[in-house]
């Protein structure tokens, strides 16, 4: 449950300046306030301390969520190739780029959680619900009567058969943070 709402919550923030704005308020004790950066690396931020995950958001000082995400950066670029303008390269390349970031992060989801599918049956056979539970069948289209019900299977549905997130023991100002900056000595 809550790691599909972290996922949610991701998302809406990702693409909805609105959503963010109301989320940001809750992961933090104080208001939001502007950060002007300078030129010089001695005048960037460091992670202001209210930015820092309390034990509202996270209990053991770092949400899942937020380990997940790090994960699927650090061992698929997924952050680098969402966060990425695609407007200058031509398809063939950003399909490239999706071609090796879809794999890399099936690859991750494999062995973290090993998902499989929900249902058995092919899609799109035909199958009679006895009793459905919502939470494992969502009937869609015209449901009407009581159950059991017959439909055909349009989507067989995933469910995870491990979590194993890594366990991660970072300090505390460093909760929030999916990759550290890199930097290329000369």
């Amino acid at each position: 449950m809550r790691l599909m709402t972290a996922f949610r919550v991701f998302f809406a923030v990702l693409f909805d300046r609105a959503a963010a704005e109301r989320i940001v308020p809750v992961l933090k004790s104080e208001p939001f306030s502007e950060v002007s950066l300078g030129k010089h690396p001695e005048d960037l931020p460091s992670i202001p301390p209210a930015a820092v995950a309390d034990k509202a958001f996270c209990k053991s000082g770092r949400s899942e969520a937020v380990t997940l995400l790090a994960v699927l950066q650090r061992e698929a670029r997924l952050l680098d190739f969402l966060m990425e303008k695609l407007d200058g390269y031509d398809d063939a390349l950003v399909g490239a780029a999706a071609r090796k970031v879809h794999d890399d992060c099936a690859a991750v989801i494999e062995r973290l959680f090993d998902v499989q599918p929900l249902r058995a049956e092919d899609e799109m056979s035909q199958m009679t619900i006895e009793t459905p539970d919502p939470s494992l069948v969502q009937l869609v289209g015209n449901v009407s009567g009581e159950a059991p019900y017959t439909g055909r299977l349009t989507h067989h549905g995933w469910v995870a058969t491990k979590c194993e997130l890594p366990t991660w023991s970072g300090a505390t100002e460093a909760a929030l943070v999916l990759a550290p900056a890199e930097v290329e000595m000369t």
